[in-house]
């Protein structure tokens, strides 16, 4: 607890005036942050439905697309989207504006949109732990924010209230974004600052209501929940946890949540059960419902109240199934009794873990877990004889455990009870062996070493009274440096070596350390004072209480500044962006409020050196005259290479599309048409990993393909107002940057393969004294983490200034540390500090961001397959010489643009691309590699894996491998060969896919492959699907492990290859030839049958037509007769004459037919 109240008046005032003489001394070399106005960005989410509503604010918590944006682009005829396309939207809006001490917000946005200002906003995400399930990747988006005017009554012309909205873009595979607000130099200066905009995955929505779903949100922070309560640890997942939670709060089961990094936070009662039921049976003498340890992780958060452990697993619908979230509190070791929970801060092999130390029962045992997508499990370690038991002690405890990764080792500090008294030792656990040896026996007493800043333990040293009591380990995995802090601290670089750090006070006693994993450490005592330690130095500073803390506590007050109070006390330190933050609680005017403040640690420092003055006459009257300890006036960084090749970030840029009105504000569809093009750019993104690599080497060229021909027509109906929907979406706007530039200072971590070198320049003036005085005072040095596996060296350039020394530093991979392994994925994390001589807490640099240490130059490295790295199939430039190896191509019968096909019979040469999603290189790969068929099938639907003893028959029936390079001038290609496989009478026994055969192109020496289909192999005797030939897909894996050593990169390539052609077996190719045949002969015969029997088919056709005819006509003759004689019997008036002649013809009719019918009759008879 800091409590500054107490500061007597009359020293402050001359504290103060102290201060007010220092400042302007540390400011004179470059402008200080106060001459500009002091003005902050103001980051706000909003749902995609209550964009244009004033004065809300929504929480992330909802991971589902927009589909309601379609409807938008439907509107957008002329333009260049495609119309087929279904465009989705994110759920929420990103408000931005500013504000200034002093000044009304909203006025302050209306000038600086008229004066041209506009916030330009970098989306950073955080891939997933899980690197197994989603790809490693630094993807940013550089976007910027669109005016957006407020409706409602409005006193002036154009505009009352406003404010800049941007789409908020969520990532499968990351929870955790980070924004960061610059402005485009236009209006008021306002620096950059940085926003957590975290998914926040315990949160549902219940009525209409955001509620939290591990417990009640409490609204109440009164005094009691943090007035005369100790700081406590603030533990998680480094840059992976979304939410953080913080415990200690007094009898009380409620834990502080954010998902901000505490920009906001709220106060959230748990939903567990009674801490009372259960711990019964636990040697403990008291109970309480105070959460004494909290650990977040990136899906999960744990908790111990009392000897109770519980966890909650959030709702991530972007990292895993819903099912693996929690309904409610989760306890687990349930029959056992957990005395700590010790945290592991970083990440590895695709999980998150954590550790519990129990009592009791299991004392000399600890409880491994590890979390998973969501899902927890913990497993008793050691797996036999008990920690005690392999050191051969009778009674021992585990205090604390750390976890070493790399190495799959645990560092414990265990206290060991004898009859007479305790001693502690370290102890290194194996977790594959399951071994434990001894590592370090702590002293009794603290070392005496008295007048010096460090003591090395060689076991020759003189002992104070003092005991040691130590109470935890750290160590960092980055410059593999262990810490033991206790009443004293304790520092080594190989576990082995041990130094004492004499600055630390034997009187006072450690609570916890805070590291920023960049070369920072912040020392909380039990008595709260925070102390700092510059990692690969000695010497300690004391931040509070003292005299630099004391001087800028004064100045703050003056100031009238929000974050400090008279009354105050402290939650937390963490550190964020490798700067040290406070929480702390103020009590003023009978109301508390919790703020974020950042520690000014190089302000302090200065503060504390420039206290030292003294006086001076000149011109007969007293100067005050400062020591300057800094051995150099500049410091600079120059040559800094592209960052992108070594940090391995993939930027898009996405501008908001362009509208037709006079005002330049933004309507509600046109950020709606922001939010679709967005959305479909990362879906390019993540859709753009595929086996055939595209003819341009870029997610945007698909989209973008068949409509730049048209661009200046979208551009003529722009500039003449005639854009559909009112806005002009410009294709340039949406695209990827391969070309940026160094901002002048180191980035926070490079990415290194085999054999890779960093360089840069760093470059330092000395104020006076000659050139061979500057260069014996200003020299460099070097400290590595692991030097057997990187090596760094500096060499002097030339300098035109007289008092200026300029060094080219260059950090070199050795290739001795690293196998190989899939890009991104188990990657070797070391570290380089570069160091100044005499620079360490001396130097500081003052710019309009605040003062910057100077001097200790901190960069992490990670060694093996950089991400962003792969492997593809170059089917463009394989099509192209196939058809001048083979004098042609065929394509299949209904040819497929994304999977072209290939001839059985044609010889087949494949090559492939390494292409680099960063920095857009794309060339052929000119290592060695092996190829083989995993898997395969007639047709997509019938595809299948093949098993593992399939693989080895159908690709290595001698299992002798032959690696063969396109370098090798004796054969080039790139396919698998198997020595002697092609050797001798037995080979069609082993079902052999390929065969290899040498040919003559360009004057060179080229290996080809031609197809085979033998008996038993997957593709013999394929049946036709149609009644064209057979096809055949082959599932082929490419992967260079093992053969070639130019790279730490696995490069592992699984595609399918269409092969059409096949031939058939002999016995189906006979039978069809039978069929064939037979059918051809049954045809002829049939055709000959037909011509014979056609004239007489023809003739009774003829004979049956007369006979049809003859029927009808003797019907016909009936009929009329009947109707005759019923004529004639009704009329009797009709002349005899007439009825005679009428007579007569009728009868010479009837005799006539009744011939006609005889001859017929007789000509059948004698046929």
């Amino acid at each position: 607890m800091i409590h500054t109240g107490s500061v007597c008046p009359r020293v402050r005032l001359l504290r103060v005036f102290l201060a007010l003489l220092a400042v302007p001394v540390a400011s004179s070399r470059v402008w200080e942050s106060d001459d500009f106005q002091d003005c902050t960005w103001k980051v706000v989410l909003n749902k995609f439905d209550r964009v244009g509503d004033t004065h809300v604010s929504d929480r992330f918590y909802d991971q589902e697309p927009v589909d309601t944006v379609n409807s938008v682009f439907s509107m957008l005829v002329d333009s260049p989207i495609d119309p087929q396309e279904k465009y989705l939207g994110f759920p929420y809006y990103l408000k931005i504006n500013y504000s200034c001490e002093g000044q009304p917000s909203e006025d302050l946005v209306r000038s600086g949109h008229l004066m041209g200002l506009k916030p330009l906003v970098l989306v950073t995400f955080q891939s997933s732990v899980n690197f197994y399930r989603w790809k490693i990747e630094q993807l940013q988006i550089r976007m910027e924010a669109a005016p957006f005017r407020y409706p409602g009554p409005c006193l002036a012309e154009e505009v009352c209230s406003m404010s800049w909205f941007m789409p908020m873009p969520i990532q499968n595979g990351s929870v955790v974004v980070k924004v960061e607000v610059t402005s485009n130099g236009l209006g008021p200066f306002i620096p950059n600052k940085r926003f957590r905009v975290n998914i926040n995955g315990f949160l549902k929505k219940q009525q209409n209501t955001i509620k939290f779903t591990l417990g009640s949100e409490l609204f109440d922070l009164t005094p009691q929940y943090f007035v005369n309560a100790s700081s406590r640890p603030l533990w998680y997942t480094l840059d992976q946890s979304p939410v953080l939670i913080l415990g200690g709060i007094p009898n009380e089961k409620a834990i502080l949540l954010t998902d901000t990094n505490f920009e906001t936070f709220s106060l959230v009662e748990l939903s567990i059960d009674s801490c009372w039921v259960g711990s019964f049976y636990c040697p403990q003498a008291g109970f309480s419902a105070t959460i004494y340890d909290a650990i977040s992780t990136e899906s999960t958060v744990f908790i111990r109240q009392n000897q109770l452990v519980y966890y909650f697993t959030g709702t991530y619908a972007t990292l895993y199934d819903r099912s693996h979230s929690s309904g409610s509190w989760v306890r687990v070791l349930a029959t056992e009794c957990i005395k700590r929970l010790c945290p592991v801060l970083l990440h590895s092999n695709g999980s998150e873990y954590i550790m519990a130390l129990p009592t009791g029962k299991h004392e000399g045992y600890l409880h491994f877990g590890t979390i998973t997508d969501g899902r927890v499990s913990f497993e008793m370690l050691p797996k036999g004889r008990s920690v005690c038991e392999q050191i051969l002690v009778g009674n021992c405890s585990i205090i604390w455990a750390v976890f070493v990764s790399g190495e799959y080792i645990l560092l414990l500090l265990v206290e060991v009870e004898d009859l007479n008294a305790k001693s502690f030792r370290v102890l290194r656990y194996s977790l594959i062996s399951d071994d434990t040896e001894d590592l370090y026996i702590i002293p009794d007493f603290i070392p005496d070493a008295q007048g010096l800043e460090y003591l090395m333990m060689v076991g020759t040293e003189m002992y104070t009274s003092s005991p040691m009591v130590p109470k935890g380990l750290f160590f960092n995995t980055y410059n593999n440096m262990l810490f033991i802090w206790g009443n004293f601290l304790l520092q080594s670089y190989n576990a082995e070596n041990y130094t004492y750090l004499a600055g630390f006070p034997k009187d006072l006693s450690i609570k916890y350390l805070v590291n920023s994993f960049g070369g920072d450490i912040a020392i909380i005592t039990e008595t709260e004072e925070i102390w700092y330690l510059l990692e690969g130095n000695y010497r300690l500073y004391r931040l509070f209480p003292s005299r630099g803390w004391s001087i800028h506590f004064s100045l703050q007050m003056l100031q009238q500044s929000s974050l400090y109070a008279a009354n105050e006390t402290t939650v937390t330190f963490f550190y964020e962006d490798r700067e040290l933050y406070q929480l702390v609680y103020l009590m003023g005017h009978g109301q508390g409020r919790l703020v974020k403040r950042l520690v000014p640690v190089e302000k302090l420092l200065l503060y504390e050196q420039q206290s030292h003055y003294r006086l001076e006459q000149q011109g007969g009257r007293p100067v005050l005259s400062f020591t300057n300890q800094c051995p150099f006036t500049m410091l600079s960084l120059l040559n800094l290479p592209n960052p992108q090749a070594y940090t391995r970030e993939e930027r898009y840029r996405a501008r908001p599309p362009q509208v037709l009105e006079s005002s330049g504000f933004h309507s509600k569809n046109s950020l709606a048409v922001y939010q679709g093009l967005l959305y479909y750019l990362l879906w390019l993104h993540s859709k753009y990993n595929k086996p055939y690599a595209d003819p341009v080497h870029d997610p945007t060229w698909r989209w973008w393909k068949n409509k730049k021909q048209d661009q200046d027509y979208y551009l003529y109906l722009e500039r003449n107002w005639l854009s559909a929907g009112g806005v002009h979406i410009d294709m340039a706007s949406y695209e990827k940057i391969y070309n940026l530039k160094s901002e002048y200072q180191l980035p926070q971590f490079i990415f290194l393969d085999k054999g890779n070198s960093y360089r840069f320049s760093l470059k330092m003036r000395s104020k006076e004294g000659s050139a061979f005085l500057v260069q014996r005072k200003l020299a460099v040095g070097f400290l590595l983490a692991d030097p057997h596996c990187i090596e760094a060296f500096a060499n002097q350039e030339a300098t035109v200034l007289r008092n200026s020394v300029q060094f080219l530093i260059t950090l070199r991979d050795k290739e001795l540390c690293y196998d190989q392994g899939i890009s991104g994925h188990h990657l070797m994390k070391t570290s380089v500090m570069v160091k100044v001589q005499g620079s360490s807490g001396h130097c500081f640099q003052s710019t309009h961001f605040g003062l910057r240490m100077q001097g200790n130059l901190m960069l992490p490295v990670f060694i093996g397959c950089p991400p962003g790295k792969r492997l593809a199939f170059d089917v463009t430039y394989t099509l192209e010489y196939n058809r001048l190896l083979n004098k042609q191509y065929f394509d299949c019968v209904h040819p497929d643009p994304e999977m072209p096909c290939f001839l059985f019979r044609d010889k087949f040469y494949p090559f492939f691309l390494i292409q680099d999603l960063v920095t857009g290189d794309s060339g052929s790969f000119k290592g060695r590699y092996v190829l083989k068929v995993v898997g395969g099938g007639p047709t997509l639907e019938s595809l299948r894996d093949y098993s593992e003893e399939e693989i080895y028959r159908f690709n290595s029936p001698l299992d002798t491998f032959l690696a063969v390079s396109p370098r090798d001038t004796r054969m080039r290609g790139g396919l698998k060969l198997r020595q002697g496989v092609w050797d001798g009478g037995d080979i069609r026994a082993w079902h052999t896919l390929w065969q290899h055969s040498c040919g003559w192109q360009h004057k060179s020496l080229n290996l080809a492959s031609r197809w085979l289909c033998l008996e038993n192999s997957p593709c013999y005797d394929t049946v036709p699907q149609s009644i064209f030939s057979p096809e055949f897909f082959f599932k082929v894996l490419v992967s260079n492990r093992g053969v070639d050593s130019s790279t730490y990169c696995d490069y592992q390539l699984i595609f399918l290859l269409h092969i059409h052609g096949l031939p058939l077996s002999f016995w189906r190719a006979l039978l069809i030839a039978i069929v064939s045949a037979s059918v051809c002969v049954g045809l002829v015969i049939l055709y000959v049958t037909f011509c014979l029997l056609w004239p007489l088919m023809v003739k009774a056709w003829n004979m049956f037509l007369w006979k049809r005819n003859a029927v009808i006509t003797l019907e016909s003759y009936c009929s009329y007769a009947m109707s005759t004689k019923s004529t004639s019997s009704s009329s009797q008036t009709s002349g005899n004459a007439n009825s005679k002649i009428t007579s007569k013809v009728t009868l010479t009719e009837d005799e006539g037919d009744k011939a006609v019918a005889e001859e017929a009759v007789g000509n059948e008879t004698l046929t």
